[in-house]
């Protein structure tokens, strides 16, 4: 009796199928949109950064608060900020000479919510 050999690689010992491999293939991001998130991701490994993102998850700030709050000058504040703008995390908008601080959508609240929650089990 003798067997088939299936097409495929090897992967732990068994052998997976061309079409599952397809599948999973076409179901991954792109290498533009993973190189996008690592942005994200390394933006967010900074506490000054995260501690920012905390803070405007719970309020619409300006740059001053937000110095008072993490302890920071309003230049480091700053220059944090216009990082995160740069990567769409956080957005402003102006009220006279006053500018405030949100984040730019739910999707970054929820990212944060989501880590959290992690370190916390």
């Amino acid at each position: 009796m003798t067997r088939k050999k299936e097409k495929g690689p090897f992967v732990g010992g068994l052998q997976l199928q061309q079409k599952t491999l397809k599948l999973i293939q076409q179901a991954m991001s792109s290498d533009k949109i993973l190189l996008s998130l690592v942005e994200i991701f390394t933006a967010l490994a900074d506490p000054t950064r995260l501690k920012i993102i905390q803070a405007l998850s719970l309020k619409e700030l300006r740059v001053c608060d937000l110095a008072y709050l993490i302890g920071l000058s309003i230049s480091v504040i700053s220059h944090q900020l216009r990082l995160l703008r740069h990567l769409r995390l956080v957005k402003f908008r102006k009220e006279g000479r006053m500018v405030f601080y949100s984040l730019a959508d739910g999707h970054i609240e929820t990212l944060l919510q989501q880590g959290l929650e992690h370190v916390a089990e």
